[in-house]
């Protein structure tokens, strides 16, 4: 048996054992022993710098932006209910919903909905569109949406049929349905429409409308089409409100399953309304609040001075009638297009997956 000690030239698992070192790239050499990597030029480094290392702060940064740019509707339908529905916590939880926690939100103007409901509205959709356009899309995206939101410089036609139209449609929708003749409106009612109109296009409108027909609509028509989009949206909007359906805004105690689910039906034909409106006035959001906001403030101040003898569930149902027949009528006037210009290429519908058997 030799006795000289192993030269750099050997190779095998014998030079491994004897030396404690492994050769590696580059005229790199692991030295077991010590657990350091040396090379030619005497420089070393330990095992523990290929240890995992958490990213950096960047790295998180910019990952976070990537996922945001890759799903921005997911991430902001999750944002729009996550932060909502944390809001309202307090307020289902409170006397003025199930009555877990003891103690009342105050009332402002005979209803406790500015503070329990309204500061939700805000966090959820109208913050979650911003936060999304803002990481996505940089400044030239707040800029877009600043200025969809600042487009009042539509037909003075619109506003007119859009103020009209709406306490017109669910006065005859409510007629229709319960054979009841309208007393017409005090003097009174008729000096505050205006001014409580304007005070639901800043709470009602603004809070909600920036969302889900600013930031969802056009992303989900370029990719879905007219209907399909609104029927999601109609669908997402309508849901987001159900944990309100424990509270007094709801109605609780007195709320069935009929009533959540009526209110989800209604949202979604509505929406086909709104789809157009949006299309046909080049997507004018204060026209779209303006529609909107047009509902909320016929029931609150007109609609049951003039059906003084009829309850609030047959007001809901006759709105989910007019929301309904409008509906109905929109999808056949425009095919489906819901006032979507036609140079708007529509997606093609998705073709079957092709078999074995199609192939020649």
């Amino acid at each position: 048996m030799s006795t000289e000690a192993p030269t750099g030239r050997e190779t095998g698992h014998e030079a491994v054992r004897e030396t404690g070192r492994e050769t590696g790239p580059a005229g790199t050499y692991r030295d077991d022993q010590t657990g350091t990597t040396r090379n030619n030029a005497g420089t070393t480094r330990t095992s523990e710098d290929n240890s995992f290392r958490l990213p950096t702060q960047e790295g998180n940064s910019s990952g976070l932006r990537a996922g945001l740019r890759r799903r921005p509707l997911t991430w902001f339908f999750l944002l729009a209910f996550a932060l909502s529905w944390l809001a309202w916590t307090p307020y289902v939880l409170s006397e003025n919903g199930l009555g877990v926690w003891h103690f009342a939100y105050p009332a402002i103007g005979g209803t406790t909905q500015l503070l329990g409901v309204l500061p939700g509205a805000y966090l959820g959709p109208i913050v979650s569109a911003l936060l999304v356009t803002g990481l996505t899309e940089g400044r030239g995206g707040l800029r877009a949406w600043r200025g969809r939101m600042t487009k009042f410089r539509v037909g003075w036609r619109w506003y007119l049929v859009v103020l009209l139209s709406v306490p017109v449609a669910l006065t005859l929708a409510t007629a229709a349905l319960t054979g009841r003749s309208p007393v017409p409106p005090s003097v009174a009612v008729l000096a505050a429409y205006l001014p409580g109109l304007l005070l639901q296009m800043i709470t009602t409108g603004l809070a909600e409308e920036p969302g889900w027909r600013e930031f969802a609509m056009p992303r989900m028509q370029r990719r879905y089409g007219p209907v399909a989009a609104t029927l999601v949206v109609g669908v997402l909007w309508g849901v987001w409100h159900l944990p309100l359906f424990l509270t007094e805004w709801g109605g609780w105690p007195d709320v069935d399953a009929t009533k959540p689910l009526e209110f989800i039906v209604t949202a979604i034909a509505f929406s086909f309304v709104m789809t157009w409106v949006f299309n046909r006035s080049g997507e004018s959001m204060p026209l779209v609040m303006l529609l909107h906001t047009s509902v909320n403030n016929f029931f609150s101040l007109a609609w049951t001075g003039m059906f003084p003898s009829l309850t609030s569930a047959q007001g809901s149902r006759a709105f989910l009638l007019a929301s309904v027949t409008a509906a109905l009528i929109l999808l056949a006037t425009t095919r489906g297009r819901l006032g979507l210009p036609k140079a708007t290429e529509l997606p093609e519908p998705a073709k079957p997956l092709e078999t074995s058997r199609d192939r020649i």
